[in-house]
């Protein structure tokens, strides 16, 4: 079991996943979350490096399914020009914390988490998600805004929010964001 462990570990590793030693650590959600004012479109303006996300130009687009159901249609820019898309859908898990969703695009696949941290449903959102895999957890975040850009002192102060009073640097990374969209 040990030797799949690390075999796992190198793997998210070398894919540059952010992983880090010890359990997912407890962050507050967005209060009084309304998905009804989140639906529509998001544009990417930062993440931490993932290996399901190669291209540029992010953009969620969310839709209202039922109540706690939500539609994921994400997409992407790719270096070749092509546009890169999926399908999936949230779920909140707990009615009393409806800003903790868990997003599905396999019916394979177990959700991830898909947490708001913070969000003014007009402009921007801090999106945090975590899963752990024995002594360690791997992290996912993406900074998101209405329109294809975000103020640089609103993305620190979602930095701030995110990060706390810990000691590490986020490393995330700035997708660029062209203004013309087609798809």
């Amino acid at each position: 079991m040990q030797m799949i462990s690390l075999t796992l570990l190198s793997v998210l590793a070398a894919s540059a996943q952010v992983i880090k030693l010890g359990r997912c650590p407890k962050l507050d959600v967005q209060a009084n979350f309304d998905a009804t004012r989140y639906i529509g479109k998001w544009y990417e303006i930062q993440k931490l490096p993932t290996t399901f996300q190669k291209g540029e130009c992010g953009t969620a687009t969310y839709s209202l399914k039922g109540p706690g159901f939500i539609g994921v249609l994400n997409s992407e820019l790719l270096d070749d020009g092509t546009t890169n898309s999926i399908v999936g859908s949230a779920k909140v898990k707990d009615p009393a914390e409806p800003a903790k969703l868990e997003v599905s695009f396999f019916e394979t696949s177990p959700p991830g988490p898909y947490w708001v941290l913070s969000t003014d449903y007009e402009g921007h959102s801090l999106v945090y998600g975590c899963t752990e895999f024995g002594p360690f957890h791997i992290e996912l975040s993406w900074i998101l805004s209405r329109e294809p850009t975000l103020s640089r002192e609103t993305v620190e102060e979602l930095h701030t929010i995110l990060c706390g009073d810990q000691k590490y640097v986020l490393v995330t990374k700035r997708t660029l964001q062209h203004t013309l969209h087609t798809f």
